[in-house]
């Protein structure tokens, strides 16, 4: 009864909300959309997938990602242009210290004649940084092509606050198991009602053509528990308090930023405004430069009870620290010392 009549409804035709409608109301309201336009996937590789491989490319015509893209949604939008016989652009977005206008002007300058979707970033994934998504999409709609837009949000709901709706993109894409507490693997996907009627989900299974809830929320048997489960994350979240714990959060990366920074003598120039949850920091030239430098470091940070991606850059290496509200400071500090030790 649970699985096969509770579960969801595959013909969009049931007299009551299935159990996935309901936690995808409640899920809905806390990112500023309406259930109806809000579908359930795995992860934000899932959903822009669901968009790229449904999106009509022709031969010739162009998909737009960024230097600063995700790597997967990446390798997702090269597949997509390939099968077409479409063209693959990339788009050099300028590193952590730019004003927020700089990336605009970027994407209007770097779309081209033959542009039809951009994919872009929310929150960067290696970066961290906060893209002025609601800028970007109006400058995407007024080229010439009225290029559309798929925002990869997948650091975004719970590590700021999000209201989809008013940024005017196409479509949104983000987890809820990376800061909304909610369980692995659990994502979303809104689009814009008018784009709903020729997205389909990667997996095509019994509610093909019947809307978009009925697509995407049966995609055969799966484990739905983490869908299921995030309402209860979401309203644990309330109960500590939202704005508390943005608050918290952006202190503690903005803070570190510039401490962290400060103890290893490199520069950080990033607006506060472009900062969430996570901070990008340059870590010093000494350590190295390579993917094998990066990695080197990684797993000596491991080794030290620290858990932290590093990446590697044309200027040498960076870390991503991420502030949750289980960490303060002295974590910091520790992270800060650990690192001096390898220098």
């Amino acid at each position: 009864r649970f699985m096969l009549r509770e579960l969801a409804d595959t013909t969009g035709t049931a007299a009551t909300p299935s159990r996935l409608r309901v936690a995808a109301a409640a899920v809905a309201e806390f990112v500023g959309v309406r259930a109806d336009d809000l579908a359930f996937v795995d992860n934000i590789t899932a959903g822009a997938n669901a968009v790229l491989r449904s999106f009509p490319v022709a031969p010739g015509d162009e998909i737009a990602v960024t230097n600063l893209g995700y790597g997967g949604v990446t390798n997702a939008a090269v597949y997509a242009a390939r099968t077409a016989g479409a063209t693959l652009r990339t788009i050099a977005l300028p590193q952590p210290g730019a004003e927020p206008g700089a990336y605009v002007a970027a994407i209007a300058d770097g779309l081209g004649p033959r542009t039809r979707l951009l994919v872009v970033d929310h929150i960067t994934a290696s970066t961290a940084l906060v893209l002025p998504l609601a800028e970007i999409a109006a400058a995407a709609h007024a080229h010439e092509r009225g290029v559309l837009v798929l925002a990869d949000g997948a650091h975004v709901p719970g590590n700021i606050p999000v209201d989809i709706a008013s940024l005017g993109v196409d479509w949104y894409a983000a987890n809820l198991h990376k800061w909304a507490w909610a369980p692995r693997s659990t994502g979303i996907l809104w689009a814009a009602p008018e784009h709903q009627a020729g997205l389909h989900p990667p997996v095509i299974s019994w509610g093909l053509d019947n809307g978009m809830s009925a697509e995407f929320d049966l995609l055969g048997t799966r484990d739905p528990s983490a869908h299921l489960a995030a309402p209860f994350a979401i309203e644990m979240m309330r109960e500590f308090g939202l704005d508390a714990i943005y608050a918290h959060n952006h202190e503690l990366a903005w803070w570190a930023g510039r401490y962290l920074t400060d103890r290893w003598g490199t520069a950080f120039t990033t607006p506060e405004t472009m900062i969430g949850s996570m901070v990008n920091v340059r870590l010093p030239a000494l350590l190295g430069s390579t993917s094998a430098d990066a990695e080197r470091l990684r797993s000596a940070m491991e080794d030290a009870g620290i858990e932290i991606p590093v990446y590697a850059d044309e200027d040498g290496l960076t870390l991503r620290v991420s502030a949750q509200i289980y960490n303060d400071r002295s974590d910091i500090e520790q992270l800060a010392d650990a690192v001096a030790r390898q220098t």
